[in-house]
């Protein structure tokens, strides 16, 4: 009766759960990758922990994901966008390597476990940067539509030069 539905609110709303479920699964994966890694060599080789870097990046870029849908601030936003972006390249270009060269990878992670039994679990790694090479691209697109919707909503200008036009503006035209 008296009761309307704002879709764009619902729909932002929605995309904005969305966006922390993905960083969720993204924080998941990482730490999972992470412990999975950690599982062929306790201490890892040069290339195991820069694997576990390449991971925990990942982790802070989801950290710093929530952070700037919640707070809203330009930091956040740019600290998110970098981190998503270096670490959907990095994460692609690693499970290629692991689905390619298991045989080499694994010997550059130096393993105490058996050949066999290592493959299985790099390619188990290697499907989980597979999924967060997904779903990093899946945030990002996201987030950029999060940022459009507070821009729309907002009503802010374009920046510097929308706000010297407005001062310069004569009476009449001034909104």
């Amino acid at each position: 009766m008296g009761l309307s539905i704002d879709t764009n609110h619902q729909s932002h709303h929605k995309t904005h759960k969305f966006f922390l479920i993905c960083n969720y699964i993204l924080l998941g994966a990482a730490s999972s990758c992470i412990f999975l890694t950690l599982s062929l060599r306790l201490i890892p080789s040069i290339a195991g922990a820069l694997l576990v870097l390449l991971h925990i990046i990942t982790i802070a870029g989801a950290i710093s994901g929530c952070n700037a849908v919640s707070a809203g601030s330009n930091k956040w936003y740019a600290v998110h966008m970098v981190a998503a972006v270096l670490t959907a390249i990095f994460q692609g270009s690693v499970s290629v390597l692991i689905f390619t060269t298991t045989s080499n990878f694994l010997s550059a992670l130096k393993s105490y476990v058996k050949e066999d039994d290592a493959a299985v679990i790099l390619k188990m790694a290697g499907g989980l940067c597979v999924l967060m090479f997904v779903m990093e691209w899946l945030v990002l697109t996201l987030a950029f539509f999060l940022r459009y919707y507070s821009f729309v909503e907002g009503g802010r200008t374009a920046g510097k030069v929308a706000a010297e036009d407005e001062k310069t503006w004569t009476p009449p035209f001034h909104v």
